[in-house]
This record gives structure tokens, sequence and C-alpha cells, in this order.
């Protein structure tokens, strides 16, 4: 009998101890997109809750959080596709800023007029009419765009084209990395600082801000690697983005995640449109680890932590089938503190071609939900978090 008694507790705590099992309900907003190049979400209409926007390829439309309805706020503003946006509450009334790029032409690098386009948006009394479009300089190839506050708390969106002037195959001149000083006046001239201007194919980055002193940091995933632009600041601008041992390999995609005591790790996709997921993990000795090796066209990445483990997770999809025939998003689960093991589980087993993803807690519940656009499935959808 008291072997019984030992047995049953020791299930009872293994199953109070376990880590929560993954489960995520799907919902589909939007099942007749046309490519879905990029996602944010925050809040648009200022009820206090993040809505889902959107860069299609010839709209930009935000999908207000609720009933889901579809609003578009530009269309055709340029001859070529839109490609990304960039959207965050810059001024604290809880009303988003947007800034678009579009004029999608990655195989033109020189001509300005044929690649790239930076527009900021101006909000209307109503945000679910039209919006007012305000055309920025820029440089070819304009293909990811954040809003970042420098360490001076001043307002900047930072531009990243896919190749520097002239390129081809991704050889030649540095993209340009450039940083938008916002205007008092949006209308007015926006003055632009070029803060790296030496690596090639930068396909995306990833922002880290602290407060309390402010600081922060841009991670740069490209063909050399990924590469740290750290504490920008109003005083120093320009500077070439910092090596980051231990991880020099070909990189599209680049998320920052914790695994709790500040200790941090960089997710990366990689190469650029890469098959395979790798973490690394930062200090005087970075270590690399290969989770997956069977993406294909790896375009869409978050950490965060979605299990309440006090360390983060991993979301990565792709969008061409993979050698199993599918495409997908799945949730990489840290089993240990350090980092060294991870589990993989289905989030989207081949319903979503992923071009982008993203995450944030939708419906208050303390859950960070998930949210995917999938480019060949054409479809907009939320995974809603029912972990427990």
């Amino acid at each position: 009998m008291v072997y019984i008694f030992i047995l049953v507790a020791f299930v009872v705590k293994w199953l109070f101890l376990a880590d929560p099992t993954p489960r995520f309900e799907a919902q589909i907003i939007d099942a007749n997109i046309a490519i879905g190049y990029g996602l944010a979400l925050e809040d648009v209409d200022g009820d206090g809750k993040k809505d889902i926007l959107l860069a299609d390829k010839k709209q930009f439309v935000w999908y207000r959080n609720g009933d889901w309805k579809r609003f578009v706020m530009v269309e055709n503003l340029t001859e070529s596709d839109n490609v990304c946006l960039a959207a965050r509450d810059l001024d604290g009334d809880g009303k988003v800023e947007i800034a678009v790029g579009a004029q999608w032409n990655p195989g033109e690098t020189s001509d300005l007029a044929k690649s790239g386009s930076v527009h900021y948006l101006i909000r209307p009394q109503d945000p679910t009419q039209k919006w007012e479009a305000v055309k920025l300089p820029h440089e070819p190839t304009v293909h990811r765009m954040r809003w970042v506050k420098s360490a001076e708390g001043t307002n900047y969106l930072v531009v990243l084209p896919l190749h520097g002037r002239g390129n081809k195959g991704g050889e030649g001149a540095g993209v340009k990395v450039l940083a938008y000083k916002m205007p008092q006046n949006p209308r007015s001239s926006w003055a632009t600082v070029t803060l790296d201007d030496a690596l090639h194919l930068t396909h995306n980055l990833d922002v880290v801000e602290t407060k309390s002193p402010q600081c922060t940091d841009l991670y740069i995933a490209s063909k050399e690697g990924v590469r740290l632009i750290s504490n920008f600041s109003d005083k120093k601008t320009t500077g070439k983005a910092a090596i980051i041992s231990g991880v020099g390999q070909g990189t599209g995609e680049v998320r920052v995640g914790n695994l709790g005591g500040n200790q941090k790790f960089l997710a990366t996709i990689e190469p650029m449109h890469g098959t395979t997921l790798a973490v690394s993990v930062l200090g005087k000795n970075t270590t690399r680890k290969v989770l997956d090796e069977n993406l294909k066209e790896g375009h869409g990445l978050a950490t965060a932590d979605l299990l309440g483990l006090g360390r983060d997770q991993i979301v990565a999809g792709w969008r061409v089938p993979n050698a199993e025939n599918k495409v997908g998003i799945k949730l990489y689960v840290p089993t240990d503190k350090a980092g060294t093991q991870w589990q993989a589980h289905w989030i989207d087993d081949n319903g979503m071609a992923t071009e982008d993803l993203r995450v944030q807690d939708l419906n208050n519940d303390g859950k960070p939900d998930i949210v995917a656009a999938g480019r060949a499935t054409k479809n907009l959808k939320i995974y809603w978090n029912q972990s427990k």
C-alpha cells in the first residue's frame, strides 16, 4: 500500500512539474489573400486590442480584432508589389503609426524609379477609411523595415534593402541600412543616416529594446551571418555592424530569444530562404545547435514564451513543400534551461505555406497567440493558444 501511495504521489508531482503540452486552435481569418508578404500586430483603432495588419500584393490592409473585418488602408501604391510594413504606437496614444515598403523588384538594383519605395501612412479621422501615403526617399530593393527608438527616445524608421546598388547575385556594393528620423510633421523632410553599408543580401532584422536606461540593439540577418548594431543613439548613428562570434553562417531570418536569467539566444533560418533552423546561445563561447534541416524556403520566425516556461520557444514556418512534401509551422521547445535540448511540435501540418508570422496575445488571456500568412495557400490564420 505504501508503494502505491508513493507511486501516485510521484505521478501527481510529475504531472504538475511537466512542461505544458502545446495546443493551438486554428481560425481562418482570410482564405483569399494574394501573397501575404508581411504582418504586424498592433492596435489600429485604439480599442486596446491588437489588430492584424497585412502587406498584401497590391493592398495594405488591417483586420479588426473581434469581428476580424478587413479594411483597406492603401492600394495600388506602386506599379510593382507591396513588400513590407512597420507598425508601432510611437507617441503612446494607443493608436499605431505605420510605414510601408513597396515597388518590390529585387532584380532591379540601380533604378530608383523601378525598384523600392518607402511611404509613411497618415491616419484619417476614421481608420477604416483610406489612409494618406507620404512618399519618402529610398534605396532600391527595399525589403524590411522596423520602428526603433534611440537611446534618447527619438523615433526612427530603420529600412533594410535586400541588395546594395548595382548588385547582381548578392555581389557588389554593400546594402545601405538606413535610419529615417521621424519629424514632428511627417509630411516634411525626413533626415536619414546610414547605419551600415558593408553587408549583402540583408534579408531581415530583429530589434531588442531595454529601458532604464533606454538601449536599442539591431540584429541583422545577412549573407555574412548575423551582425549587431548595438546601443543605437542620436549621438552615434554611424559605424559598421559588429560581428557576433559563432554566428557567421549566411542567414535569412533572425530572432532574439531568452532562456531566462538574461541568457540570450539567436534563432536563425540558414541561409536566405533556407532549410536549416539553428539556435545559437550567446556568450563568451557561443554554442550553436541545429534544430531542424527539413525546412524549405524558411520564411517565418518568432521567439516568445508561449507555454509559460520562463524561457522562450521558437516558432518557425516555411513556404515550399519540403522532403515530406509538406509546408507548415512548428514550435520548438527547449527542454532544459541551457538550451541544449529541444523538442519540436506541429502547429500547422501542411496547411500554411508560411510567408510571414508574428506572435502576440490577441485576446488578452495572458497567452501569446500565433498569426501567419500563407503564400501558396493564400490564407491568413490565427492559432489561438490553448496550451495548459
